[in-house]
């Protein structure tokens, strides 16, 4: 069975295969054009990951910060969330630095999908959540750092 049908039948032994022909430098074997793609998904699935990740860090402080109703109840859990979410982050920038410049680029709009998600969530008039993000970048991830509402 060639690599091609390899890939298409048995995913697993596709890339045990892969792996083991690049050890023993068996490069003019390797299915290149699956490689490829394989590794550029990979790619597309981390930027995919850190803004969801991004995105559920922002609805929760969206929620501790505004959702007033649900505060006393749920204060606890939103804030375990948050450390959750804000340590993933960072783990994910850490395994892979070049990850920085592209959450510093989706901030602004994840934020937006944020704000709507968690005027959904809270059902809350959208305008109860500022258009402009609860803080910087730098804010959101401090592990340390909480918003404040001061229209309660």
């Amino acid at each position: 069975m060639d690599n091609k049908t390899l890939y298409e039948q048995d995913f697993y032994l596709w890339i045990r295969t892969t792996i083991n022909q690049l050890q023993a430098r068996q490069f003019e074997r390797v299915d290149l054009d699956n490689l490829l793609e394989e590794l550029a998904s990979m790619g597309r699935s981390e930027k995919r990951k850190i803004e969801n990740l991004l995105i559920q860090l922002l609805v929760h402080l969206l929620k501790l910060t505004y959702w007033t109703g649900e505060k006393a109840r749920n204060e606890g859990h939103w804030k375990g969330e948050i450390i959750n979410f804000r340590r993933q982050i960072i783990k994910e920038i850490k395994d892979s630095p070049s990850l920085k410049p592209y959450i510093l680029e989706i901030f602004e709009e994840c934020y937006q999908f944020a704000r709507k998600e968690a005027q959904v969530r809270t059902q809350l008039p959208l305008d109860t959540f500022p258009a402009i993000p609860l803080g910087s970048l730098e804010q959101i991830l401090d592990e340390d750092w909480f918003p404040t509402n001061n229209h309660e």
